[in-house]
């Protein structure tokens, strides 16, 4: 019985044990006992288990993408539940809303055909969402990239994260037949400028990181590439003495030390708590990741780093590295050149989101505000990182 349950066979079972023990340690970690966390660990396990047991019933794709997702999800749920239970539990409710995603969106992309067809669509709908941002949009942070309805708010960027994907993949799946490179890129350019205007610098690098990697690898002439990488460049300094938001960032990761106070607090206050946290981390409960603002959404990882060690960091990171490798394994696998691209272009977008953001609280680059895919606290990002391993998943089936 006890081999079964642990063999390799069956490894959302050992998911299922890590969260059953990190849930003992939230229940005792406090003087008196939290009722609440039980009802709360129940509701995770018994999401993670129920959906991969449909998923193995339902989809003859690759299933450790979905198992890596739910050991980075577990892990990002343990560690926000210790740092505000009521956000822990939203989280939940965050989690069962992208596990219900996953599947719309694997039922949609594998049973609807001629996605490669609907370029204007992806394009116009994209288009829509930026325009009611600017018009309707709320300033958060220093960027304006939320749209408030009633008591309900989301991040239209999400959206068009995958909207944008879409696009690429239609274009080079239809090179010949729909318009040129020079209104393609006027348009890839639109997307990124968009996101300038509201302030949303992390966006618009993820943006444009998927771009110059799909364009990299399927665009024919290569003297495009070099061009774009240059103008890049020239952007990003002129960007510098023009735009004060990036000044800002440039000048706190360069010395962060001389504005503890103010502009470098975020940060410093991460870079101690790493360094507080040693190699194996001060225990779940026993550190203070408080003392860094933003932590549940932005500076997780920090928390993380703290509280289980800089091994767990290595870990996460570790997880991030299988996630890019097998979804770089299914693209090389997928005959389909729409899917194909469709796969680098999720695969990626997921990687280099989490470099951004892991590199920017350890002051590797520059500082932005994205969210850590399915460990950070927030709805928005974490239905979209769900679509875009539904739509990955249905890539991986097709495997010849």
């Amino acid at each position: 019985m006890m081999k079964k349950f642990f063999t390799y066979r069956m490894p959302q079972n050992l998911i299922f044990l890590m969260d059953i023990l990190a849930i003992f340690l939230l229940y005792f970690y406090k003087d008196g006992f939290d009722k609440f966390i039980l009802v709360t660990g129940i509701l995770l396990t018994f999401i993670i288990y129920i959906s991969n047991f449909i998923l193995i019933k339902t989809s003859s794709g690759d299933h450790y993408i979905f198992l890596i997702m739910t050991m980075l999800v577990s892990i990002g749920i343990i560690m926000i539940y210790r740092i505000n239970p009521a956000f822990g539990f939203k989280q939940i409710y965050w989690f069962g809303l992208g596990i219900a995603t996953f599947f719309l969106f694997y039922t949609l992309t594998k049973n609807i055909k001629g996605w490669e067809k609907w370029i204007n669509f992806y394009v116009g709908l994209s288009l829509i969402l930026f325009l009611s941002t600017l018009i309707f949009g709320t300033r958060i942070k220093g960027a304006t990239n939320w749209i408030k309805i009633g008591g309900f708010s989301f991040q239209p960027a999400e959206i068009i994260k995958i909207l944008f994907i879409f696009f690429l993949g239609a274009y080079y799946s239809n090179k010949e037949k729909i318009w040129n490179l020079y209104i393609f890129l006027a348009i890839v350019y639109a997307y990124i400028g968009f996101l300038f205007i509201q302030r949303d610098l992390g966006t618009a690098m993820i943006f444009y990181f998927v771009f110059i990697t799909i364009f990299y690898i399927f665009e024919e002439d290569r003297r495009w590439i070099y061009y774009n990488l240059a103008g890049a460049v020239i952007i990003g300094m002129i960007s510098y003495f023009l735009v004060n938001h990036v000044r800002v960032r440039v000048i706190t990761w360069i010395d962060p030390w001389s504005y503890i106070d103010n502009k470098g607090y975020q940060i410093t206050q991460s870079l101690f708590a790493i360094a507080s946290g040693g190699f194996f981390g001060t225990g779940i409960g026993l550190g203070h990741p408080e003392f860094i603002p933003e932590v549940h959404t932005d500076f997780i990882f920090s928390a993380i780093c703290e509280e289980m060690g800089i091994f767990g960091g290595i870990g996460i990171i570790m997880i991030f590295l299988i996630l890019v490798y097998r979804g770089f394994k299914i693209a090389l696998r997928q005959h389909n050149r729409f899917l194909k691209i469709i796969a680098l272009g999720m695969t990626t977008m997921l990687g280099f989101q989490a470099f951004i953001i892991i590199g920017g609280v350890i002051k590797m680059i520059p500082l932005t505000g994205v969210t850590l895919p399915f460990v950070s606290y927030g709805g928005s990002s974490l239905v979209s990182s769900f679509a875009a391993l539904g739509i990955l998943q249905v890539a991986s089936e097709e495997e010849e």
